[in-house]
């Protein structure tokens, strides 16, 4: 499975021939386009041999388990939901910088069990990927799973060019995190804490909001992550009291908003402050 990137014509033709020599692959399928580039290319080379795999768990939201549904079908390839019990962990529950290690590992040690140690298992991680704290990359290393496009040096743009190619219906998603992501590091994970979250980010859906997330702080305090053009919305009084009624009737207790327009990943921000006394090493 030796790859040489200087050979291949195109993008496509490399990460495609990636798959040469596999007789059959598992891909963690999460619903975003990564993993749906990956699982693309998994059957597109491998037909009947390639299998997407995803995890099912509190921490998934329900929007999320039906795009990776309706994602397998669009892209034809076989799809396995496993259940998960990474929330059985007190490590997962009390919600350290390793939080995403936890996860992962559980995920990957489930779908050995489930379909064999023979069986090849992939993710979607990408080259961009390695510039963020990513402690799920260190569970991959240990179960022995490979990652495709970060191996063919695909960014995340590139990534993105590819699924529009291939008209992959979420090619232009957003990226979306499990649910425990949304959660501060320190605050314990629990289905309640999840299922607030889901609920708030589907209000903001339903309000209209572009890309968003509701990070979840200690106190039970909400804190708003938006676009730029959405702030113009919250200096209407009725409508800001509306969602500040909307959100604490979900069970937060306070809800602010971030000055800073949303990004994803910015709770990483907190580790600097943790890392060293969790054990956890940030990448570099």
């Amino acid at each position: 499975m030796e790859n040489s990137p200087e050979n291949e014509n195109s993008p496509e033709e490399r990460l495609l021939s990636w798959f040469d020599g596999v007789s059959a692959c598992a891909v963690a399928l999460s619903g975003g386009v990564d993993s749906a580039v990956v699982a693309t290319a998994a059957q597109r080379t491998l037909g009947s041999g390639a299998l997407a795999v995803t995890a099912v768990s509190p921490s998934l939201a329900a929007e999320e388990r039906q795009r990776a549904r309706d994602t397998a079908e669009q892209i034809g390839i076989r799809h396995l939901e496993l259940t998960t019990d990474e929330y059985s962990k007190a490590a997962y529950r009390q919600n350290g910088p390793d939080r995403c290690f936890h996860c992962k590992s559980t995920l990957y040690q489930t779908a050995r069990e489930q379909l064999g140690d023979s069986l090849l298992l992939v993710n979607g991680t990408n080259l961009d990927d390695e510039g963020d704290y990513r402690p799920g990359m260190q569970a991959a290393v240990e179960f022995g799973v490979r990652s495709p496009l970060l191996e063919c040096q695909f960014s995340k743009e590139r990534v993105r060019q590819l699924a529009k190619l291939w008209h992959l219906e979420v090619w232009d998603k957003p990226a979306s995190p499990c649910l425990s992501s949304r959660i501060a590091y320190g605050v314990e994970v629990t289905r309640e804490r999840l299922g607030m979250v889901e609920q708030s980010e589907q209000l903001l859906r339903e309000l209209g909001f572009g890309p968003h997330r509701v990070r979840l702080h200690a106190g039970e305090l909400a804190r708003l992550e938006i676009q730029s053009d959405d702030f113009q919305r919250l200096l209407d009084a009725e409508f800001r009291d509306h969602l500040d009624r909307q959100l604490k009737e979900i069970g937060f207790r306070f809800v602010a908003v971030e000055m800073s327009p949303f990004r994803s990943g910015s709770l990483n921000q907190l580790i600097e402050l943790n890392v060293t006394g969790n054990g956890v090493e940030r990448r570099s």
